[in-house]
């Protein structure tokens, strides 16, 4: 079966298991808001694959970079805003693009005009 990159379905000890890392470090990395698990009805943390990668992320500055979970915190925060601010410019460069478009005059109903440009040289 497969599941949705956002669907909840892995439990913690599994997570735990795959990213070979104990349960409590991601019930720490909870506590310090880095990550969100969803919860099932009998408040059971369900991750789902967006969140594992987030976590392997969060283990690679740590691990590998040295950063602290205070870092890591002001990183993810900036990621999330860059994230935001591609997708925003991705839309309006869509919207100018779709603007363009419709304002266009097909090429056989064309005007086209030459302007000329003058330069003075002025001799003493």
């Amino acid at each position: 079966m497969i599941h949705q990159y956002d669907e909840p379905v892995y439990l913690i000890s599994i997570v735990a298991k795959i990213l070979d890392i104990h349960p409590q470090t991601l019930r720490q990395y909870e506590r310090e808001n880095l990550i969100c698990p969803s919860r099932s009805n009998g408040r059971i943390r369900l991750y789902s694959q967006r969140d594992i990668d987030k976590i392997k992320l969060i283990l690679r500055l740590t691990r590998e970079l040295g950063v602290n979970l205070a870092g890591v915190d002001i990183i993810l925060r900036l990621k999330d805003n860059v994230d935001e601010m591609e997708n925003e410019i991705a839309a309006l460069r869509h919207e100018v693009q779709k603007s363009k478009n419709a304002y266009s005059v097909s090429p056989d109903k064309a005007l086209v005009t030459k302007k000329s440009i003058y330069e003075m040289i002025i001799f003493e």
